[in-house]
C-alpha cells in the first residue's frame, strides 16, 4: 500500500480492525528471489517461441508468510536490455508478491471478526 494512503488512513482516525502494511509485513517470514539467468534454459524442453535474453531480465519474488503458505511476484523486466537493473527487478517483483497477501489477509480477518 502507498505510504501515503496509510498516513491518510491513519489521519482521518479510520481505527476500526484492518490489515495494515505493517501486518503484512510481519506475516513475511521469508523471502526468495530467482531469475530463469540463475538456471539452464531450455534443458530439451519445447517452451516455445520466446526470447531468451528478455527472459533472463524476469524477476521471481517468492515470500513464504507465517503459516508456510507462499505467494510468488513477477516482474516481467525491461523491453530493452540497457535498462536492467537486478536490484529495481527485485523490489518491483516483491511489491507484486506483497499485492497478493493483501486479500489472503484481509478474507482472513473477516473470518475472525465473524466468527
Amino acid at each position: 500500500m502507498n505510504q501515503e494512503i496509510e498516513q491518510e488512513i491513519q489521519a482521518k482516525g479510520l481505527t476500526a480492525p484492518r490489515v495494515t502494511p505493517a501486518d503484512i509485513e510481519a506475516n513475511i517470514v521469508g523471502e526468495n528471489y530467482h531469475s530463469p539467468s540463475d538456471y539452464t534454459l531450455g534443458c530439451g524442453l519445447n517452451v516455445g517461441k520466446y526470447d531468451p535474453e528478455k527472459i533472463k531480465r524476469h524477476t521471481f519474488c517468492i515470500l513464504t508468510l507465517c503459516n508456510g503458505f507462499t505467494v510468488v511476484g513477477v516482474n516481467e523486466g525491461p523491453v530493452s536490455a540497457e535498462n536492467f537493473d537486478a536490484e529495481l527487478g527485485r523490489k518491483l517483483a516483491r511489491a507484486k508478491a506483497v499485492v497478493q497477501i493483501w486479500p489472503l489477509m484481509g478474507y482472513a480477518l473477516k473470518e475472525r471478526l465473524t466468527a
